[in-house]
């Protein structure tokens, strides 16, 4: 028999689906029921990697965690990674199908459709319970009719849908009972609850609002979950970034990763945003950098692009003066590139420049074939000059994906086994001082030794990093959980669900 479903869909992008989403697999996980996530299409450069080397969104794999199972392809069979110039890579079960712009994207439907179906008959042939995540809104009416993601995956499921709503945006009403109204009949009657999502303040004086919904909607509100602060865990879409970091004392370490337009696996440096005695903050514009003590130049779905916008920026400059004087700098992956003397793109896989010259900061060169490396990695950490000296002989965990290949003299990492397989590759660059680094392994601060060692090469003594105040997903998953399983009805839930 296969699974039951539950669907989350909401009224805009950013309204918290993600998250709930990821609570409820961990919900149902702890009371022993089979689940698993499902997103049939998603869009965003922060991918994660699947042990047979798919490529999924990262939300999937944080609701794949959170479900107690291995992140797998089926999860998320369309991630499109947008690119410069209008376009996005369409990665297709995991592996990279097609390079498209909207318009022909929207065509290839029917050819999709299939693909996306099959996938959740996979999942629901294995499990008890599959959460169905949609995306943006389902009344996007001028796009309705090229939709495999929302109100056509709900009906083909034959799925109950929970529709969620951002009240801390403002217009609360009109969000949830203006999506109700814009949806077809037969849409309208598989919409079985609503979740009031990001509420603040004192729950009584939402009381006549929830009788407001209700009555003019016709559906049952579940609940009203809370706005949940420092919640530890990846965010998926770089609209994030725009709330900001939370304020630190200006003594502790400063900490600017450079936002670039095109920038790619963020969740890289949560580990440092919640490590005490640091500041971390995104910065696009050179106005506001001021004097850090490190500069990260994070991963880029288009390094040549981002390359060209820091030069324009007047970033380049800039990030050379203050490497001259003394201030770390790293790349991860598209900022390692970024970091080197030179790019090439003989075959145009990124853009119709051939070459552009790096920052110049490591003397590596990069070049762009349209082989894509996509594994789960785990590197052994083999050379380094000053703080990285105690370090040598660890083992470090994370992941690859990226498109070029970088020739280095000063390699510091040596990759063990990519998707489980032994394997015997170099990776890193790294200057005489330890000052300014780089590597293709995403996930490096995740490491505590290494984190806490880079932390306190950048000004020894002030304590910063001296004890791990990081948070396991494990933890942040089970917070997550209590909150919303304390604020939604569970009993009405699960009747949804006979």
């Amino acid at each position: 028999m296969p699974a039951k479903t539950l669907m989350l869909q909401g009224t805009s992008s950013s309204v918290g689906k993600s998250v709930l989403t990821a609570a409820l697999c961990r919900i149902f996980a702890r009371r022993g029921v089979r689940v698993a996530p499902f997103k049939a299409q998603n869009m965003s450069n922060n991918a994660a990697v699947c042990g047979d080397g798919g490529e999924i969104g990262r939300a999937q794999a944080v609701q794949a965690a959170a479900a107690g199972i291995a992140p797998t392809p089926d999860l998320n069979p369309i991630l499109l990674k947008p690119e410069a110039d209008s376009r996005s890579q369409v990665i297709v079960l995991g592996q990279r199908w097609q390079t498209l712009r909207a318009g022909s994207y929207y065509r290839r439907k029917e050819e999709l459709w299939p693909i996306v179906t099959t996938a959740l008959d996979r999942l629901r042939a294995a499990y008890d319970l599959v959460i169905i995540e949609g995306a943006g809104s389902p009344v996007e009416l001028n796009l309705r009719s090229f939709d495999i993601v929302n109100m056509s995956i709900a009906r083909y499921a034959e799925s109950p849908v929970l529709l969620v709503g951002d009240i801390d945006r403002g217009g609360i009403f009109a969000q949830l009972l203006g999506s109700l109204w814009l949806l077809a009949d037969e849409e309208r009657a598989l919409v079985r609850g609503l979740i009031v999502n990001k509420f603040r303040g004192d729950l009584r004086l939402f009381a006549e609002g929830m009788r407001i919904l209700e009555e003019r909607g016709g559906v049952p509100v579940l609940g009203v979950v809370p706005y949940l602060s420092d919640l530890a865990l990846p965010e998926e879409d770089a609209v994030a970034l725009d709330a900001g970091m939370r304020p630190e004392p200006a003594d502790l370490h400063d900490i600017a990763v450079i936002r670039l337009p095109h920038i790619a696996n963020f969740d890289d440096f949560d580990p440092l945003r919640f490590e005490r005695g640091v500041r971390l903050r995104y910065v696009d514009s050179v106005a506001v950098l001021g004097n850090p003590s490190a500069i990260i130049l994070p991963g880029t779905k288009s390094t040549l692009a981002d390359l060209k916008w820091l030069t324009e920026r007047g970033f380049a400059e800039i990030i050379r003066r203050l490497a001259s004087q003394g201030t770390a700098i790293v790349g991860i992956c598209g900022g390692y590139q970024i970091l080197g003397k030179w790019i090439r793109d003989p075959e145009h896989t990124e853009s119709s420049v051939e070459e552009m010259p790096g920052l110049g900061l490591l003397p590596v060169e990069t070049v762009f074939s349209r082989d894509k490396a996509v594994f789960q990695s785990r590197a052994r950490i083999v050379d380094g000059p000053n703080w990285l000296a105690d370090l040598r002989g660890q083992m470090v965990e994370g992941y690859e994906i990226h498109m070029g290949r970088t020739q280095s003299d000063n390699t510091w990492l040596e990759i063990a086994t990519r998707n489980g397989q032994p394997c015997h590759a170099e990776d890193g660059c790294i200057d005489a001082e330890g000052r300014i680094w780089g590597c293709y392994l995403h996930g490096l601060f995740a490491h505590a030794p290494l984190r806490h060692a880079w932390l306190a090469s950048l000004s020894p003594g002030n304590g910063a990093g001296a004890n791990d105040t990081s948070v396991s997903l494990d933890q942040a998953l089970d917070r997550l959980a209590d909150a919303v399983e304390s604020a939604l009805d569970m009993r009405q839930l699960e009747s949804i669900l006979v």
